[in-house]
């Protein structure tokens, strides 16, 4: 994808950001830069629809028409699809787009919406982070267990609402098995949006404005927005690719907050707004405070992967969710380097409260806490519990033999069994390059060598409570 360094006389203020007005669907441009359509649903016109190049933002007027001109960098024109509505897909992958190459500039283009039949004021989705497959012995074990794990998720939810956000590094540099994760989110029954990654970016190609190139391709534009019932869906690029094989940072480029900015503009303050792209924001984004002030009070919540570990962050009033990930350890075993099972994010909206929890693949729902017991010294053991969704709204009790046991203390360490699994140069095989990680979702504590049944009640910040038993 083309894109343009932030203009200077656009303007970065200390207190907050200069912008053109926004564009109306009657702006006056030259004939040949403008694109004419219309949002229309079985035939009538839509009033009120964001429609947008990742540039200019317009809304449809009364009658459902928009006009917008195409700004030189832009790659696609997309409807922000309202509340109310289904998704435009094509075997499950978002197709709420038109490329601008194939767009007839004297013809236009028109989105066809189809209502939904259900309120979609509550609905649930899915967040997956790093499927990341490199070979076609990686593809295998994401179609025989992660993709099994969704669908039975999705049977169980009896046609309730439900999409899917995969929150970047898709494959594993190999782009010739982006068809394979197309024929995971097919069979998954889900329509599903993407966000780009730094292992689904070009290398060698130029600098971060030909990096998109072949994700683009298949999934559109690498920013964009949507609705559903109360609910603001945005997704964001925030790899930096810096024009060398694998080098890249995480940022934000001044074109996508301008365009954010204009694009929150139509959305009422009292939404709930989820910003879904790939590097965290709280600690790996370089920009991140111009992102935090242009969400500034509004109910957000952040989503993104990349680390392959687990961590939930609250900074600037913002809640981030970092997700452990689809692959796990890079598909070498059942857990991240932290000790968080492989799986992903499920969420449920209802109006605009938020509530969450980790699905673990293979595992039921309530699978919430690992408990493990190893020798210390003749009178003692070393008990540890991992609590991988863990925030600080979450409450943990345990009994030892019957017992209260008030001494669990949080700390910072390694998950005995990704040491046990990950730990060394030769481990895990064949890639021997995953490491345990420390985490901040681990509680210690020193029990009696004579400890038979530990049992631990771990309760979420939504009252959820999950019991996990170790007996000797």
């Amino acid at each position: 994808m083309k894109r343009r360094k932030f203009i200077a006389s656009l303007g970065w203020l200390t207190a907050g950001w200069a912008f053109s007005p926004l564009a109306s669907a009657k702006t006056f441009v030259p004939v040949e830069r403008k694109v004419k359509g219309a949002v229309l649903s079985k035939g009538k016109g839509l009033p009120g629809v964001v429609v947008s190049d990742g540039f200019t933002v317009v809304q449809t007027d009364k009658s459902g028409k928009y006009q917008l001109e195409i700004h030189p960098n832009a790659i696609a024109v997309f409807v922000s699809t309202p509340a109310g509505y289904a998704f435009n897909h094509e075997k499950g992958l978002s197709r709420h787009y038109r490329m601008v190459e194939d767009i007839s500039k004297r013809k236009g283009f028109n989105f066809e919406l189809e209502p939904l039949n259900v309120d979609d004021t509550n609905h649930q989705f899915i967040i997956w982070a790093d499927p990341q497959v490199k070979s076609e012995k990686d593809v295998d074990r994401m179609m025989a267990e992660s993709v099994p794990d969704v669908q039975k998720f999705v049977a169980a939810a009896n046609g309730a609402l439900l999409h899917g956000i995969t929150v970047g590094d898709i494959v594993w540099d190999n782009h010739a098995l982006f068809p394979s994760y197309n024929t995971a989110v097919e069979k998954m029954g889900i329509p599903f949006f993407q966000c780009i990654g730094n292992h689904d970016m070009d290398y060698n190609q130029g600098g971060d404005d030909k990096s998109d190139d072949t994700f683009q391709k298949h999934y559109g534009p690498t920013w964009y927005s949507f609705n559903r019932g109360k609910v603001h869906y945005v997704v964001l690029d925030d790899v930096r690719y810096l024009g060398k094989d694998r080098e890249y940072d995480g940022y934000i480029s001044e074109e996508q907050l301008e365009w954010l900015q204009k694009d929150l503009a139509f959305v009422p303050n009292d939404s709930l707004v989820i910003v879904c792209l790939h590097i965290p924001v709280h600690n790996e984004v370089k920009n991140n405070d111009a992102l935090y002030a242009v969400l500034k009070g509004r109910n957000v919540h952040i989503m993104s992967g990349h680390t392959h570990y687990h961590r939930n962050v609250i900074k600037n009033d913002i809640f981030e969710h970092n997700h452990g990930t689809v692959c796990g350890a890079w598909w070498t075993g059942p857990i991240c380097g932290d000790g968080t099972p492989s799986g992903y994010g499920v969420y449920s909206v209802k109006g605009t409260e938020l509530s969450w929890y980790y699905q673990s693949t293979g595992r039921e729902a309530d699978h919430q806490v690992s408990i493990y017991v190893n020798d210390n010294d003749a009178a003692s053991k070393k008990l540890q519990v991992n609590v991988w969704n863990y925030d600080p709204a979450w409450k943990l009790e345990c009994w030892v033999d019957g017992a209260k046991h008030d001494a669990l203390k949080r700390e910072k360490g390694f998950d005995a069994m990704a040491v046990l699994l990950y730990e060394g140069p030769q481990l895990p095989k064949p890639r021997g390059f995953a490491e345990p990680k420390k985490t901040d979702h681990i509680f210690n504590s020193v029990i009696p060598a004579t400890a038979k049944n530990i049992k631990v009640v771990a309760t979420d910040r939504f009252g959820k409570v999950f019991t996990s038993e170790y007996n000797a």
